[in-house]
């Protein structure tokens, strides 16, 4: 049997199981506590572990996004397209642009990220979005 077979066979059984059932499975798959909550939200939690088991789960940038919203101390903005972002530093205007295909484009080459761009500039490790003004702090409402 294929593996997306069998993911689709647990996730149709999580239909027919008790609370304790449920609990018993949070447990097995997960290895944390019980959530305290209702079997119904306790088996969409358990479906969506399942397939993140399955499909690798959330990328490195949305789970960066989402623990950055929870903490609510910075604010990153992504780099859109045709976007150009200007800085200063140490005399010397620097301008990025995003290509319309979301490349990252300084001193006439392609570069993987903003980060490798600002520690090009500065020649320490700096973040990109930081750097090029993109991350700001959350001012209190």
């Amino acid at each position: 049997m294929m593996e997306a077979e069998k993911l689709d066979e647990e996730l149709a059984a999580l239909t027919t199981l008790s609370s304790a059932q449920l609990r018993s499975r949070w447990s097995a798959v997960t290895g944390r506590p019980v959530p305290k909550v209702s079997p119904a939200l306790l088996r969409n939690a358990l479906g969506w572990e399942l397939q993140a088991a399955f499909h690798g789960g959330l990328s490195r940038r949305t789970q960066q996004k989402l623990d950055q919203l929870a903490a609510a101390k910075t604010e990153t903005r992504d780099a859109q397209p045709g976007m150009r972002l200007v800085r200063e530093w140490n005399g010397t205007l620097h301008v990025v642009t995003i290509g319309e295909d979301g490349t990252i484009m300084w001193n006439g080459a392609n570069w993987p990220s903003l980060s490798r761009v600002a520690r090009e500039i500065t020649g320490t490790r700096w973040s990109g979005p930081a750097f090029f003004g993109l991350k700001a702090k959350r001012t209190a409402a």
